[in-house]
């Protein structure tokens, strides 16, 4: 605390920031908008002020052409191009490196807002905005005034910071010089980085990854203060922001709002920047560097405490743009609190409730109206936007709960107990929404075991919550844990249903707005359901089950948010651990604990690099099981689509079918959801030799009613394609293929389809064929809803055969219904279940093997496996075959002993939970 100390008899704190962002860089300067004297800045510390031996021929030249464009009255010229050439306080790199024609409009630029201000009668509306500012458009300039520590996100400066945040991708500063005056201009310079031609090394004054005017202005005593760059290229080693006293590193792919957001953080706490540079390395590291001074005449706390509270608090890196930066909440706090009211305000009402009751789940007309019912109240109760209107309306009492999260927080009043806090709660807000939704904070608050809320290297938000607040009604079975995950680019939750559990983790893609909306409502119901299920999977191996999902914004890279997702919830796995930080993390839960992880929808490849960062992160001892999945040359895992795990277990039942009722695979028509390009199509089209008439995947609908020629079929899944990439050549005269993105196609039968995509969304009702077999797609897309499509006007099913073979394609009532009409149907946890017995069993060799052993024997030598690999393989596999036929016979057997009697997805649900209970 010395240095910091020593650093703040200045009043000032010069915080350097390193992010992992794309090749750009922006710089802001304050300015004095007087036309008077100004005092000249002395040389910013660390920086080698270029002067500029032209400057004087280039001012007469500027003079000459500002007066012959005849815009500034000529008796005034020579006295506006010397105040912006002596008095504005730029430096010479500015006026070196703009071209005269540029530095000419510029003056013109800011005589012209001072006549539009005056004419507005308000000179504090000064703006000037000039993007593209030279021939290349590699330039831009914003001006505009602005009092020191706005501290609201309106007005010209934040509008400024968030569209230099857009421009980041192609402008860099240029400098910046401020003085402090009674009214005062904000000056942005941007221009474009000029990087050198060499590729980037590790030089100890990062030389070879520098902008050429950064090179010129920066001195040495600049680069000893950044630890001759130590520190940078320490950044590209870490994943998350590290914190020092004098310097704040990030690294990641994402920041694009950073500058703005942190802006917005510090004037909260009444500090406002003097100087700001942002400079952009080629090596994809930004340092952004703050001179933050007190506001005047503030009652802020005393600015070691600011201060100190803006580095706890950097935050924004975490998040999307803020809508809560309120005077009287903490505004990171609010936002996690909007995102767990957003899916955890209790949205069903007594009216439900007696209607549940009167009601048979059981039955399926029954069940619609309750589904039905059901969305509606969590569609319309509590939106995003009433739950953020109630926290603007009543900020002053979210601000009052903030202090009970953690002690890590200036407080400024006596935090309240929850009962006290829930009385005022209820005493101010007569209206009972609202009431709802802040007492949805204070169930946040009270459940709140683990989190990393306080810790200043995270790349995003983590909690773990007891799932004791759930309402029962709508989560009968109560979780063992679950953990809520809240990034910039992202949301996401873990569930498990045993200490020990397993379980993939799915990231959930949304194609459109509309679709995003639907699916954020639905995250948390779809992960439940999923681990839920996986429960009922996981019947064969010791574990219980577990699932995670993420759900990444319209835009956002999967992989990225997955990165994040992962590092946020190791640090709530290895409190302590991250090096630099000496306070731990909150944790009320005091216990030990491991989560596993494993491949879903969008995640298969990227299982080995969750392993290698739990190691690196310190988690030396379980990084090898942490995931499962994993390639097998590098990291001795077992892949589940090179192996086709999971397709094993489903192939069974469709096999079982076969064999029963005597059915030869050739002379069966299929309709299969999940396209070639995934892992469970893939190998479904690889493992069988039927007579496929139609696929559905993301990228169309590919059908053909004599059968989809096999050939090309096997073609795209070796290569994992798309049904996209099928050769329309081989299709016959009724074969066709439709696009997503295509609209207005005729079929050869003579119907149109107007958009592709409405026609993929709903093509699964529409096919006829002996056997159906989803192997992906969105969950419940067949339900109790749209059940009357899959039976034609004479009651006769589409499909005699089901075999779910992604999880949550049918719900439990649609199950049911199709039951009654004689289809025979196979759940998910029956058929779904060979993944998680290979990932279970591949856990095991890492944990029954030493390193030296795992290393010898599962991980691959010159590009080859050892016969122990491949026979720990072709036993997984036999296990898988071996429980799958063993399940399918089960129910099969106690279906006939009932005569029909029970449904199969009933029985099925009860072996499995009798199985679970034995353990």
């Amino acid at each position: 605390m010395g240095k910091m100390a020593m650093m703040l008899e200045d009043r000032r704190l010069r915080v350097s920031v390193f992010a992992k962002l794309a090749s750009f860089c922006v710089g802001s300067v304050t300015r004095n908008n007087s036309d008077g004297l100004l005092n000249r800045v002395k040389n910013l510390p660390g920086y080698t002020m270029p002067v500029f031996t032209g400057k004087e021929e280039q001012r007469a030249l500027v003079q000459q052409e500002v007066a012959a464009k005849g815009f500034i009255p000529q008796e005034l010229v020579a006295n506006k191009v010397n105040w912006f050439y002596t008095n504005l306080g730029i430096d010479d790199t500015y006026f070196r490196d703009e071209s005269q024609a540029v530095i000419c409009d510029h003056i013109i630029a800011l005589f012209g807002a001072k006549v539009l201000a005056y004419t507005k009668h308000d000179p504090s509306k000064l703006i000037i905005d000039l993007e593209k500012i030279d021939e290349n458009g590699n330039g831009a300039t914003f001006i505009h005034t602005s009092p020191p520590g706005i501290t609201t996100t309106e007005g010209p400066g934040a509008a400024c910071e968030s569209r230099i945040d857009t421009l980041l991708e192609t402008f860099h500063s240029a400098g910046s010089i401020s003085a402090t005056a009674s009214q005062q201009l904000r000056c942005y310079l941007v221009n474009k980085c000029v990087f050198p031609d060499t590729p980037a090394t590790k030089d100890a004054e990062g030389r070879t990854v520098s902008d050429k005017s950064f090179l010129e202005k920066a001195s040495e005593k600049r680069y000893e203060r950044a630890s001759q760059f130590s520190i940078m290229w320490s950044a590209e080693q870490r994943y998350g922001p590290v914190m020092e006293v004098r310097v704040i590193v990030h690294l990641s792919l994402s920041t694009n709002l950073y500058t703005s957001a942190l802006s917005n953080l510090y004037h909260f706490y009444s500090l406002y920047s003097a100087r700001k540079y942002v400079e952009q390395f080629s090596n994809g590291i930004t340092i952004i560097s703050l001179y933050l001074n007190p506001v005047p005449n503030s009652n802020a706390p005393a600015i070691e405490h600011s201060i100190f509270q803006v580095m706890k608090e950097t935050l924004p890196f975490c998040l999307p743009e803020n809508p809560f930066f309120l005077p009287k909440a903490l505004a990171t706090y609010t936002y996690c609190g909007w995102v767990f009211a957003q899916h955890f305000c209790n949205r069903l009402s007594p009216a439900y409730l007696q209607l549940k009751n009167v009601l048979d789940e059981n039955d399926p007309a029954h069940a619609e109206v309750l589904n039905n019912i059901k969305r509606r109240f969590r569609e319309e109760t509590f939106t995003r936007e009433s739950i953020e209107q109630v926290i603007h309306t009543h900020s002053e009492l979210v601000g009052l709960q903030a202090p009970t999260l953690s002690y890590q927080r200036l407080q400024t009043i006596q935090p309240l107990s929850d009962e006290e806090l829930y009385d005022k709660i209820r005493r101010t807000v007569p209206n009972k929404h609202s009431l709802q939704v802040l007492e949805s904070f204070l169930i946040f608050n009270k459940h709140i075991l683990k989190t990393n809320f306080y810790q200043p290297t995270k790349v995003a938000l983590s909690f773990r919550l007891d799932p004791g607040f759930l309402p029962e009604v709508e989560y009968p079975k109560k979780p063992f844990a679950m953990f809520f995950v809240i990034g910039n680019e992202f949301r996401g939750f873990h569930i498990r249903f045993r200490d020990v559990a397993r379980g993939g983790i799915r990231i959930v893609m949304s194609r459109n707005k509309e679709m995003y909306s639907i699916n954020q409502r639905m995250l948390f119901d779809e992960n439940y359901n999923l681990a839920s299920t996986q429960s009922l999977k996981n019947k064969d191996i010791p574990e219980g089950g577990a699932k995670g999902t993420i759900l990444p914004s319209i835009g956002a890279t999967p992989r990225l948010c997955f990165e994040k997702y992962v590092d946020a919830i190791v640090d709530l796995l290895i409190p302590g651990k991250t090096p630099g930080i000496k306070e731990t993390l909150v944790d009320l839960y005091e216990k030990p604990e491991l989560l596993f992880f494993g491949p879903d929808e969008g995640t298969a490849d990227m299982m080995d690099w969750a392993a290698l960062h739990a190691r690196d992160r310190g988690a030396e001892t379980w990084s090898k099981s942490f995931t499962t999945g994993k390639s097998a040359e590098t990291l001795g895992g077992v892949p589940h689509d090179t192996y086709g795990m999971t397709s094993l277990s489903i192939r069974q039942y469709v096999l079982g079918i076969y064999k029963q009722l005597g059915l030869k695979e050739k002379e069966i028509t299929k309709v299969q959801t999940g396209g070639p390009d995934g892992d469970l199509g893939s190998n479904e089209i690889l493992l069988s030799s039927d007579k496929t008439v139609a696929i559905i995947d993301g990228s169309g609908v590919l059908a053909d009613p004599t059968g989809l020629d096999r050939e090309e079929l096997v073609r795209l899944a070796k290569k994992c394609l798309t049904a996209a990439h099928f050769d329309r050549a081989k299709l016959s005269k009724d074969g066709y293929l439709v696009k997503v993105e295509e609209q207005d196609v005729k079929l050869p039968s003579g119907e149109i389809v107007l958009d592709g995509t409405d026609f993929r969304n709903g093509a699964h009702l529409r096919f006829k064929a002996d056997l159906f077999v989803p192997c992906g797609g969105q969950p419940e897309a067949v339900n109790i809803s749209n059940m009357a499509a899959l039976f034609d006007s004479e009651g006769k099913p589409h499909f005699k055969y089901i075999v779910e073979g992604v999880k949550l394609f049918l719900t439990q009532q649609a199950r049911l219904f199709l039951e009654k009409r004689k289809v025979v149907v196979f759940k998910d946890s029956s058929t779904n279940k060979g993944g998680v017995t290979s990932s279970s069993l591949e856990v095991l060799a890492s944990l029954a093997l030493s390193t030296e052993e795992y290393v010898d024997l599962m991980i691959f030598k010159d590009g080859k496996p050892s016969e122990f690999y491949q026979s720990y393989v072709k036993d997984i596999q036999a296990k898988i075959t071996e429980n799958a036929a063993a399940e399918f016979h089960c129910l099969w057997k106690e279906h006939t002993r009932l005569q029909g009697a029970k449904p199969r997805t009933t029985i099925s649900d009860e072996l499995s939970s009798t199985l679970n209970n034995l353990q």
